[in-house]
């Protein structure tokens, strides 16, 4: 007689409105599905289609206009009747929760220590030094160079992908029973997420977790995911297993779902977006040049009373040009320099060496109000949107607000038509005009943030991240909004990602960055077609593909060794360890043309690293 498996999380019949301004708005109308233990299922929709909003009833973390109808029983209990404390013995340690937005989820004025042992305290008994050997070991385990430093370090120390690792270490301190994953990785690099990924299929394998993945990625969804579940405007459209979803979806918003999704291993599919190709030949004068650009800080390491300094080379020696209407893709880890790099152009950091010049000019050295004058055309659209979005300014507001700075002669009436066709462009209904930041998904708020760069039709924008929190079919509109405005105002992009299918479709020229250096520069056709650092390799190997049965057989490249400390100066070193014993005097890995625009750092051969 075989067994019945009794499910570890249980939805009847769930409803969550929300009211506002506009009236009442029905999230989520009336889903119902299950979650066994050890099953990991996937939840997939649009950007404010009510994903995230099941479980955060789930979690009693609906916002204070919400409400909630149906059942969710976990543990045998149903979670919408249980008191606040009642919930507090159940998330964290039986049922914890990745959240999408790491920077607002973390205590500000905590150290990442502090953090992860409050969570400890609360759930585990253990004491103080056996609670900072589990912080030291997670840390470690998602992947974060000099564990010990930055769990000393504030929220706003790290980098957007560091602080995403932060809060998978900290929902996975007590081994839960169920784990929530909102786009676990959308802010982490391909590696990484690979290492992610493999510690929540360990979870789930080792210790029978249940996983409810909500993620844009299907890449993610093709690898995880034994069943799915499509959700549109609050309902599910179609579920199934991962194969039957994937391989004969039934539904015309799961066909367009995947019809999105940019594919690595297949670049020649369909595509609706028409990259405009850079003639070679165009000579005049570079939009921008960069030339051998460093960001230097230094970092105070040990105790006492003269505490040690050493160098942190964020950036370190980085020179490229961009010409206009090009698109420059930035790949590389998080932690290598790409969001430091985007900053110091713009000079919301000061360069430590190098020069920026933009349209013959220097933008080094400017005063406050000669940089003024230029942020009309330099606009940047940041990673994390919410950070980037003032709590108490309605979206129209935020969105007019350059407007108001660098078009005061526009009327109030005129500025708001402008809005409204802003809106329009990046696929936020107007109807959307007088709501907060908090009243919109992620992904919502980063076509804001969009909006708010291109409302001034600026000359360069630089996209940091900008398409990460995005599903696949905003993310498809997003790149075509782009590649459109970019045909129609010669726009130039520095378009930073660690998504290299996406950077693929939308850039003409490729920038790969190691630990603030260049490793390798070409066009993007031949980053892809022919890769020769081992590093470009590594990171191509790990994006996953949308196909079940191709990704789950594919094996990336992992090159042994730990994650180098960027203050280690025999980090540079780690593709070239034939020269390390010449880093006491100043070596450095050389940038050399291999063919005409394709430039590779030195490197020992693969197969030698690999050995």
């Amino acid at each position: 007689m075989t067994d019945i498996i009794k499910p570890m999380f249980e939805v009847n019949n769930l409803k969550i409105s929300f009211a506002t301004n506009d009236g009442i708005v029905e999230a989520v109308k009336g889903v119902s599905f299950h979650i066994n233990p050890g099953e990991c299922v996937g939840i997939v929709g649009e950007s404010g289609s009510g994903k995230s909003q099941t479980f955060m009833a789930a979690m009693g973390l609906l916002a204070k206009n919400g409400h909630a109808d149906g059942s969710i029983i976990f543990q045998g209990h149903n979670l919408l009747e249980l008191s606040v404390e009642q919930l507090n013995h159940v998330r964290g340690k039986n049922m914890s929760m990745i959240f999408q937005d790491p920077l607002t989820s973390l205590t500000p004025h905590m150290t990442i220590l502090a953090q992860m042992r409050e969570v400890i305290a609360l759930h585990m008994d253990l004491n103080q030094a056996d609670t900072d050997r589990v912080c030291r070991e997670w840390i470690d385990r998602v992947r974060i160079a000099e564990g010990a430093r930055r769990l000393n370090q504030y929220p706003h120390e790290l980098s957007g992908g560091m602080r995403q690792r932060v809060m998978i270490a900290m929902s996975m301190l007590c081994s839960p029973s169920l784990l929530i994953a909102d786009e676990p990785t959308t802010a982490l690099d391909v590696t990484v997420q690979a290492e992610i990924l493999d510690l929540m299929d360990e979870l789930k394998r080792e210790n029978g977790t249940a996983i409810a993945l909500i993620t844009h990625d299907m890449g993610v969804m093709a690898r995880m995911c034994d069943r799915l579940h499509v959700m549109r405007y609050g309902e599910y459209v179609e579920e199934g297993t991962a194969e039957d979803v994937f391989y004969n979806p039934q539904h015309q918003y799961t066909k367009m779902l995947l019809d999105s999704m940019p594919r690595i291993d297949n670049p020649d599919r369909t595509s609706h977006h028409k990259l405009k190709p850079i003639d070679d030949s165009q000579t005049g004068d570079d939009f921008l040049v960069v030339d051998d650009l460093k960001v230097h800080f230094k970092i105070k390491v040990g105790g006492g009373i003269w505490p040690k300094t050493l160098p942190l080379k964020a950036v370190d020696g980085v020179s490229f040009k961009l010409r206009e209407g090009e698109t420059l893709g930035i790949v590389g880890e998080s932690g290598c320099g790409k969001s430091t790099l985007a900053r110091a152009v713009l000079q919301l950091i000061p360069p430590t060496d190098g020069v920026v010049t933009w349209i013959g000019k220097p933008l080094s050295g400017l005063k406050k109000e000669e940089l003024k004058d230029k942020r009309k055309d330099l606009q940047i659209v940041f990673q994390d949107p919410l950070a980037s979005l003032d709590p108490r300014m309605t979206i129209a507001s935020s969105i007019m607000e350059p407007l108001l700075t660098f078009a005061a002669h526009m009327s109030k009436t005129d500025m708001k038509e402008r809005v409204m066709k802003m809106m329009d462009r990046v696929g936020l209904n107007r109807n959307m005009i007088n709501r907060y930041p908090h009243e919109l998904s992620g992904g919502q708020n980063q076509r804001v943030g969009i909006a708010r760069a291109m409302i001034m039709q600026p000359k360069l924008v630089i996209c940091d991240e900008a398409v990460s929190a995005l599903d696949v079919s905003v993310q498809a509109q997003i790149i075509e909004l782009l590649i459109d405005l970019q045909a129609e105002f010669k726009l130039s992009i520095l378009f930073i990602s660690h998504d290299l299918a996406v950077v693929r479709e939308i850039s003409h020229r490729i920038m790969v960055l190691y630990l603030g250096r260049v490793v390798e520069m070409a066009n993007s056709r031949d980053i892809y077609d022919n890769p020769i650092h081992p590093y470009t390799k590594q990171l191509i190997s790990a994006v996953p593909v949308p196909d079940p049965k191709i990704e789950r057989a594919r094996k990336s490249i992992k090159i042994p060794g730990e994650l180098p400390s960027p203050m280690d100066p025999n980090a540079q070193f780690k593709f070239l360890p034939s020269k390390r014993d010449q880093v006491a005097q100043g070596y450095q890995p050389k940038l050399i043309e291999h063919s005409p625009g394709h430039f590779v750092a030195e490197h020992d051969p693969l197969e030698t690293l690999l050995a």
